[in-house]
C-alpha cells in the first residue's frame, strides 16, 4: 500500500488491513502522526511500513508509544543505529528491504 501513497508516506496494517495512512507529507514524523490519527486507535499490535528510511529515531520512539509492535523500512540513514536501538529499547521488530518505493 505505501508504494501507492504519495511521499513521504507512512501506512500503518493489522490483521491483513489498512489501519491508518499518513502520506504526502514534507517529513516521516508528520506522516506517521497523520496515521496513527486516522487509525481509529487500532494502532496498538499494527505494523508501520515507510515508503524510505526512517531518518532520525523519534519516528520509532513515537511507534512505540502508539503500541505499534513492527516497522518495515528500506533502512540507509547515516542513523539507522539510532533507529535500531529506539526499536530495541521498546521491543519493536524491525525488517530493512533495502528498497525505496520513494513516490513525489
Amino acid at each position: 500500500v505505501v508504494a501507492h501513497c504519495r511521499s513521504n508516506a507512512m501506512v500503518l496494517a493489522k490483521e491483513k488491513k489498512t489501519v491508518g495512512i499518513g502520506a504526502g507529507q514534507t517529513s516521516r514524523i508528520e506522516a506517521l502522526r497523520i496515521a496513527v490519527s486516522r487509525s481509529s486507535g487500532e494502532c496498538k499490535g499494527s505494523v508501520l511500513a515507510s515508503d524510505a528510511f526512517l531518518p532520525f529515531a523519534d519516528n520509532a520512539d513515537l511507534a512505540a508509544k502508539n503500541g505499534i509492535s513492527g516497522i518495515i523500512q528500506p533502512g540507509g540513514s547515516i542513523r539507522d543505529n539510532e533507529v535500531i536501538e529506539s526499536c530495541k529499547k521498546n521491543g519493536i521488530s524491525m525488517i530493512f528491504t533495502g528498497k525505496r518505493v520513494f513516490l513525489h
